[in-house]
């Protein structure tokens, strides 16, 4: 491309020179004279030929040519000689002596100019060589690069997303910086770099970094974790610098990296050069010495635990947002979203108390599939039959530990209320804890004493414990539970010397946790009441906060 560039420019310039030579050739070179030189040339010279024109005479001699005013010559003396009219020169009217310098200049210019680009040295060449791959590389780029069209994002509004009204706030607060960042920049604010959305799969993190786009009116550029993952040595990284070139050249714009737990695993176990080489190109994009102001991070994951200390330190994911399955009235607000422009008669508080565990996701195709068995019956009106004909397939389709009966959900309901009151008690901090999850933080010390540590088992036992006492059994649903609590008393034991020997055997660790045990059966012996409280807001509402809890437990009573 470059080379035909150069040669075009040569041929230019090449006609350029051949014009300037045809204008030098044929340019009026002839000498003026007077009229008594002219009456000298007429006798002394051997005239070869006579030419006029309107303003001119011309006479040409063996040695030179010379010319005079028309209107000065009496034409009688020249009866002898004959004459030939000629026309003017065009060209000395038009151009004139400073048009031919002009065009001889730009002329020599192209050419020196053309011929400086086509031979230059080595290291010129290098440059033009890294252009090209750089064109090249923009190329590739626009060919790896998922850039979702505006048009595609522009109708995603967050009031279409029902079941996210906890965590719109920090997002209309992350939109807001986009569209109006003077404000904040005037108070030294910075933009956050990095958001990570945390929560289990369909529950709408695809479609809020679409909002977020749509909101801001940016461009949106979309890459699944799994697509850094190369055979070829260099080509996730590779693949990471094109993300962030296409987006800072675009910026103000976002980019969303799906399933980031793919390519943003702890360094170390099972070590894999090219991931870890991967990650750390994604890390210095982040958070390196490239400026890259204006361009936000959306990742989203349902495995956090496995990320990357590195990736989720402060200056990378600034904000995690965590989104739960929807909860009953979450649940209402998704069913009455999707069915806004059907036709119905159907109890929606009915079926989303049947749909305990749906995601997002699966609530529309819940929707989605009642009306297509309205549609099988030639029915114009979607019925509650239908979602119970349809509750079944979409079932199939999630986890089935999330489909729960109406004993499952007794025995959640207790198991949770029962380790919100301990993390109440033991001043473990939450903002909410659901039927689903508990929501609970983890203590934020880097420091921790024994009673911490201690405190932290009572939580994750007491929902096994009172279990154990209202149902006289204990259920799989407290196997993370328990893996949590006997590692920490492992660790208490042996690497802490927090038990009574500092040398501990099984059976030491085993009395300690009978211990705590034990002192959680006293506790919610006498809390029976609050206990059942509790219960009975998670059964209604399937989620219970923090203010809810204190206020439950400053008028209740302990039995």
């Amino acid at each position: 491309m470059q080379k035909s560039k150069n040669l075009f420019i040569i041929i230019i310039g090449f006609l350029l020179i051949i014009l300037l030579g045809f204008i030098l050739f044929t340019r009026d070179n002839n000498i003026l004279i007077t009229n008594n030189e002219l009456n000298e040339i007429l006798l002394d010279s051997n005239i070869k030929k006579v030419f006029i024109d309107d303003a001119y005479l011309y006479i040409n001699t063996d040695s030179n040519r010379y010319k005079i005013a028309k209107d000065l010559v009496d034409l009688q003396k020249l009866n002898n000689v004959a004459i030939e009219v000629k026309k003017s020169y065009m060209f000395d009217e038009i151009l004139g002596s400073v048009g031919i310098f002009v065009i001889l200049f730009l002329g020599l210019a192209v050419l020196i100019s053309a011929a400086t680009r086509t031979f230059r040295k080595t290291n010129s060449n290098q440059i033009t060589k890294n252009k090209e791959v750089q064109t090249q590389n923009q190329l590739n780029i626009e060919s790896n690069i998922h850039k979702i069209s505006n048009l595609d994002i522009k109708n995603i509004k967050f009031d279409d997303i029902a079941g996210i009204q906890e965590v719109k706030d920090d997002l209309l607060e992350i939109i807001d910086y986009i569209k109006n960042p003077k404000k904040y920049q005037e108070m030294g604010i910075h933009l956050p770099k990095g958001v990570l959305l945390v929560g289990p799969p369909g529950v709408g993190k695809t479609m809020i970094a679409k909002a977020i786009a749509s909101e801001a009116n940016v461009p949106f550029f979309y890459q699944s974790g799994s697509s850094f993952a190369q055979i070829y040595v260099g080509m996730g990284a590779k693949r990471v610098r094109e993300l962030f070139f296409a987006a800072k050249t675009n910026a103000p714009s976002i980019i969303f990296i799906d399933e980031i737990d793919a390519v943003g695993k702890a360094r170390g176990e099972n070590r894999n050069d090219e991931r870890e080489a991967t990650l750390n190109q994604l890390l210095t994009e982040m958070d390196g010495f490239e400026d890259n102001r204006g361009v936000i991070v959306v990742g989203a994951t349902n495995r956090i635990e496995v990320l990357d200390s590195a990736l989720l330190r402060a200056g990378r994911f600034d904000r995690r947002i965590y989104i739960d399955l929807p909860d009953f009235n979450e649940r209402k607000k998704i069913i009455e979203l999707y069915l806004k422009d059907k036709q119905h008669l159907v109890d929606i508080d009915e079926i989303a108390k049947q749909s305990v565990g749906f995601s997002g996701a699966a609530l529309a195709s819940l929707v989605n599939e009642a009306s297509l068995n309205a549609l099988r019956k030639d029915s114009k009106v979607i019925t509650n039959d239908d979602f119970y004909l349809s509750h079944s397939k979409v079932e199939s389709g999630i986890k089935k530990q999330l489909s729960f009966s109406e004993e499952e959900k007794q025995i959640l309901s207790l198991y949770q209320a029962a380790k919100a009151i301990s993390a109440y008690w033991c001043d473990i901090d939450f903002d909410k804890i659901t039927l689903l999850g508990d929501g609970i933080k983890k203590i934020d010390k880097n420091i921790l004493s024994k009673s911490d540590l201690i405190n932290t088992i009572k939580v994750a036992l007491s929902g096994n414990v009172v279990l154990e006492m209202h149902m006289g059994e204990t259920y799989t649903n407290c196997k993370e539970d328990v893996r949590i609590a006997k590692q920490i008393a492992f660790e208490m034991g042996e690497d802490y010397a927090m038990m009574d020997k500092v040398i501990v055997d099984s059976s030491d660790i085993q009395v300690e946790l009978q211990k705590i045990r034990d002192e959680l059966n006293i506790f919610f012996k006498s809390a029976k009441n609050i206990l059942k409280e509790v219960q009975d807001v998670l059964l209604k509402n399937e989620k219970i906060t923090k203010d809810e809890l204190k206020n439950i437990l400053k008028e209740g009573i302990f039995v």
